[in-house]
């Protein structure tokens, strides 16, 4: 049976003439910065979708070790369109690990699927890159470029919250060397993008270890 999508196609394209962008109006405690929040994200789109006739549907997906989200448009006419699925790791198998894994989850695919991007509320966020002479973008206020690509606010909070999350309830030495070894060159992007950062993430490291040689 052939699946009809003209009518939600064309309410779509409705819609996103009246998106805005995600604001960034929550600060980030680790590298004093603003980000956009979910509630930020969707504020940006609903009010134009559901004007469309569009409502948005964010379902989730059995996953073992994280959380797998879909989001999903539905027309009034009855027609719906998948924006396809995102899986996110629980950085923690327990109800904040999920918890926080769902949320990214649920931020990221709505961005990726209505096509915005998030923006300073102050309407600054084009002051924040330089091009340098081979045209990479790099922060202002870090100049060495990234070779894995230039983080964003949003990236590096999702690396720190990942990382201390784990530090925090790391069960041996082992398994605290494990994880670092394995995530070095996230640990290079941190460092390169906020030193602050960098040095807080080996405190809770250094931290750690400590804890579980006491309890030796």
């Amino acid at each position: 049976m052939e699946i009809q999508m003209q009518t939600i196609a064309a309410a779509l394209v409705k819609a996103q003439k009246g998106f805005s962008p995600a604001l960034k109006t929550s600060t980030n405690p680790h590298f004093r910065s603003k980000y956009a929040d979910l509630a930020a994200c969707v504020e940006a789109v609903i009010d134009s979708l559901n004007d469309s006739g569009i409502a948005l549907i964010q379902m989730t997906h059995e996953c073992q070790d994280g959380v797998t989200v879909e989001t999903v448009f539905v027309h009034e006419s009855g027609e719906m369109l998948s924006a396809g699925k995102l899986h996110v790791p629980a950085a923690k198998h327990d109800p904040q690990g999920y918890g926080s894994a769902l949320t990214y989850a649920r931020r990221y695919s709505l961005m990726a699927a209505c096509g915005i991007a998030p923006e300073d509320d102050d309407g600054n966020a084009a002051t924040k890159v330089i091009p340098s002479r081979d045209g990479i973008l790099i922060p202002k206020s870090n100049p060495k470029p990234d070779p894995k690509g230039k983080l964003d606010d949003d990236s590096l909070k999702f690396l720190m919250d990942h990382y201390l999350t784990f530090l925090e309830d790391a069960p041996s030495i082992d398994a605290l060397n494990a994880f670092w070894r394995d995530n070095v060159e996230s640990a290079q992007r941190i460092e390169q993008y906020s030193k602050d950062s960098y040095i807080e993430l080996l405190g809770a490291f250094k931290k750690r270890k400590d804890e579980i040689k006491g309890a030796q």
